[in-house]
């Protein structure tokens, strides 16, 4: 059937190919959510219409509007209106409250805000009394009431046709927040071909087709869902189903019941399914690929339990994704994915000076396309400057590349922990932890050391209904890691605390104090080869 469709044309922004899948496939599904599915004809009417109503309430080119809601048809159609009329969507992580949401409402400084009607009351206390403010209910109708701060979103939507001037591919059209897993986040100011070109070339080097369902347990106030799913979506004429929140014993019963054909994953989020307990209802779905990063330690395994591979890319939101597995091709053991040709990719030394392949580095990235990496990151020049230094995005990533161009990524900088003289990624104590049967999931991080540099403490969450003592984390991990990755400390968790995207929050355990609940492995006797590790 596709081959009797028109290919979009090029040069569209994101509402303009709703508009094209709209009369090229006006029935086919374009968001499913567990409420309800929309068609690409529906979804662009009422795109059109709350474009009408927007430029009726005073939403100009240009205005920054602030969404404080959770992953829902309407959220996604409010998206796209905005950016019909040349706004600039703003989704906030709905998690926050109090000075941390006030601190990135001031920061974005919306001209409106759309908010969800069970999270209005957190948002009343953070923006200005006068600031117009929409709200999503369930059961909504035009605002009567005069005196209400709050106006229904039927109250967005207009009639008449929609008047707005020629929009640039490359004026911002969406500021998405870095996760703020290691410090503070940065609103990424993102162009309308960014959303574009993303979803895209992620349709491309992943192999999307139009009768594919993408599916995302993820919010859209992430590159996740918001380009890599409902822009995938976009770029194929495709299906893109929202899930609320990840969880672990819901995933596939979701999976199933929006007959997704491709979902992705976070390395944390693909561990803990392969965690549960087998089931023979494993391959009882219609999955096809997932996608994500990292690849999870349990990949050997995946594909024989659960009937489809994973697939490794390596991006952030600040420039994209410039990485991908090839689809066609084994899969190279510790590579994220191979560079695409719509952008470079160099490893560099702490001067900027690319190093020998095979040499770990900062990751760079650039692309002779103008878009294809962040705009800048608002209101923050100086982080904008340090970002982008003699031409290249500096990710503050650590990796290499070998003659083949194949990625390979290490850890965040900011992750490495430095204790004896030797760098330590983080990510590789917690897989050697992750391996104790009784450990669902930990987090690793560094503490100043008596003797300098850093110590090693990791949070543990253990199975349900195992058994397991710090002690026994600290015995597993001499028997089967290097002996200065050992922790010296422990801390057994009930959770640990995450974004959203179910990053760990690794600069909020960083900053817990040692407490009489953190077992210290030098308070047990050791042997005399024992001692001599601890002392380095």
């Amino acid at each position: 059937m596709d081959s009797l469709l028109q290919t979009p044309p090029p040069d569209l922004i994101l509402p303009q190919l709703l508009a094209h899948h709209a009369e090229q496939r006006p029935r086919q599904p374009f968001l499913r959510s567990p409420a309800t599915t929309v068609d690409y004809a529906d979804a662009c009417n009422r795109v059109e219409s709350y474009a009408s109503g927007m430029r009726a309430a005073g939403i100009e080119p240009g205005d920054r509007v602030a969404l404080f809601m959770v992953n829902s048809v309407e959220h996604v159609l409010i998206w796209l209106a905005l950016n019909r009329v040349g706004a600039v969507n703003i989704p906030l992580n709905t998690a926050l409250s109090g000075s941390l949401l006030a601190r990135a409402v001031e920061l974005v400084r919306p001209a409106a805000v759309v908010s969800d009607a069970e999270f209005a009351p957190v948002l009343d206390e953070v923006v200005d009394a006068a600031m117009p403010f929409f709200v999503h209910q369930p059961a909504e109708s035009p605002t009567t009431d005069e005196n209400s701060r709050h106006r229904s979103i039927a109250d967005l939507r207009g009639e008449g046709p929609v008047v707005s001037p020629p929009i640039d591919r490359l004026a911002p059209a969406t500021m998405l927040f870095t996760s703020g897993s290691t410090g503070v986040p940065k609103a990424c100011v993102l162009s309308h071909h960014y959303l574009v070109r993303q979803g895209q070339i992620h349709a491309k080097y992943l192999g999307f087709r139009s009768d594919d369902v993408l599916y995302t347990p993820f919010p859209l106030f992430h590159i996740d869902a918001a380009t890599l799913t409902v822009g995938a979506a976009l770029a194929t004429g495709a299906t893109a189903a929202l899930g609320t929140r990840f969880s672990a014993s819901r995933f596939w019963d979701e999976v199933r019941a929006c007959g997704a054909t491709v979902f992705n994953f976070m390395g944390a989020t693909a561990n803990i399914l392969w965690k549960q307990p087998a089931s023979d209802r494993d391959r009882d779905h219609r999955v096809r690929l997932a996608w994500g990063v990292p690849m999870p330690a349990c990949e050997p395994g995946w594909e024989e339990r659960f009937g489809h591979p994973l697939v490794e890319v390596y991006g952030l939101t600040d420039a994209g994704v410039p990485a991908y597995q090839p689809l066609d091709e084994a899969r190279q053991p510790g590579s994220c994915g191979r560079v695409v040709p719509e952008y470079h990719v160099r490893i560099a030394d702490a001067a900027g000076n690319p190093v020998a392949a095979g040499t770990e580095g900062e990751i760079l990235i650039r692309s002779d396309e103008p878009g294809l990496v962040m705009n800048e990151y608002f209101a923050m020049p100086e982080s904008t400057d340090k970002a982008f230094r003699d031409g290249w995005f500096h990710t503050g990533d650590i990796g290499s590349l070998d003659e083949r161009g194949n990625l390979y990524f290490v850890t965040r900088s900011k992750e490495v922990i430095r204790r004896r003289g030797e760098n330590i990624a983080a990510t590789d104590v917690e897989a050697g932890v992750d391996a104790h049967p009784a450990v669902r999931e930990s987090a690793a991080v560094g503490v100043p050391s008596e003797l300098s540099e850093d110590d090693i403490k990791v949070f543990v969450v253990r199975q349900a209904d195992m058994p397991l003592t710090a002690r026994d984390v600290v015995e597993h991990c001499e028997r089967t890691l290097p002996r200065h990755m050992v922790p010296r400390y422990v801390e057994l968790v009930p959770e640990l605390p995450k974004t959203p995207t179910e990053k760990i929050e690794r600069s909020s355990l960083a900053a817990r104090p040692l407490t009489s609940a953190t077992w210290d492995d030098r308070s047990r006797p050791h042997t005399a080869g024992r001692a001599r590790h601890d002392l380095g």
